[in-house]
């Protein structure tokens, strides 16, 4: 079950059944979580979980907690996409993508586990008719 909780202004937030469908699309064919929760947030709040789980003082795209949350900062997923040139759907897409991976061992911490990590992103969001992040 994923429930989604959004707690900033929802300008230019995907429906909750879209972050639904991206979050299945991520546990198809591997283990599943019970719930999921994901959480759009500010900038603020973003910041703030960034400062206090990660030790890093500015809010970022997304954060996965252990136990099935992921919370997606709404303004930097904003931002990313116009900067990158991206469609804005396909960038939370993307963003759901990750967050799930990462709830389910997926890292990016070294070039081996990054090239896995992103041909799973990859190949999801092919899935999805969205197209390569990465290229």
């Amino acid at each position: 079950m994923v429930t989604v909780q959004i707690a900033t202004r929802r300008a230019g937030v995907p429906h909750a059944r879209s972050f639904a469908r991206w979050a299945n699309a991520a546990f198809a064919g591997g283990p599943q979580l019970p719930e999921l929760t994901i959480r759009v947030v500010g900038a603020a709040e973003s910041r703030r979980l960034n400062r206090t789980f990660r030790g890093k003082d500015k809010p970022t795209n997304v954060l996965s907690f252990d136990g099935g949350d992921l919370a997606i900062c709404a303004p930097v997923v904003a931002r990313e996409a116009r900067e990158q040139g991206k469609e804005p759907a396909a960038h939370w897409a993307h963003m759901v993508v990750h967050g799930v991976l990462h709830l389910l061992g997926y890292d990016h911490e070294n070039d081996r586990d990054a090239v896995r990590m992103e041909a799973r992103e990859t190949k999801i969001l092919a899935q999805l008719g969205m197209p390569n992040p990465y290229g």
